[in-house]
């Protein structure tokens, strides 16, 4: 993996001294950030309305979308960043291929182990979460916005 250097941190206290030159994975850790941020409202929720049992089923329908996020971020990062867009395009493929794989695995582990399961809520805090996924393409690359040209000379 290359390094490169980054300017603003001393890097013997922070690791955010370094980056590296794979695929940026900013926005994802925002949306998985969000993921977790929404899996808790509605585990409450839940936990409010119907009780333990429909706290646990939401985390668990966040987590198995949480997990497969994991693993979609770790995918992108593993690509470089200097590909091609054909080779962009088989990296995001390949994400998307690892994340549903999770989902499919995970799903029938939940669904056959927990056998107090609250199915309205698992599968609640299941669909959102994975719209909150997809809400990852309204996230900007760059930590703050650059400005813009205005074509002026």
């Amino acid at each position: 993996m290359t390094i490169l250097r980054v300017g603003r941190y001393n890097s013997a206290v922070s690791l955010r001294g370094f980056a590296s030159a794979s695929a940026p994975t900013r926005p994802i850790r925002i949306v998985l950030g969000w993921q977790v941020i929404v899996t808790a409202v509605l585990t409450l929720g839940f936990a409010i309305l119907w009780g333990a049992h429909a706290a646990l089923s939401a985390a668990l329908g966040g987590a198995v979308n949480v997990v497969a996020g994991c693993g979609f971020m770790w995918m992108v990062s593993r690509s470089k960043a200097g590909s091609t867009a054909g080779e962009a395009l088989r990296a995001i493929f390949r994400a998307e291929a690892v994340k549903i794989i999770l989902i499919l695995v995970q799903l029938p582990i939940v669904l056959t182990n927990y056998r107090d399961i609250v199915h309205a809520a698992f599968f609640t805090s299941f669909v959102i979460t994975v719209a909150v996924f997809a809400a990852a393409i309204a996230v900007p690359d760059a930590e703050k916005d650059k400005p813009r040209s205005t074509g002026d000379a």
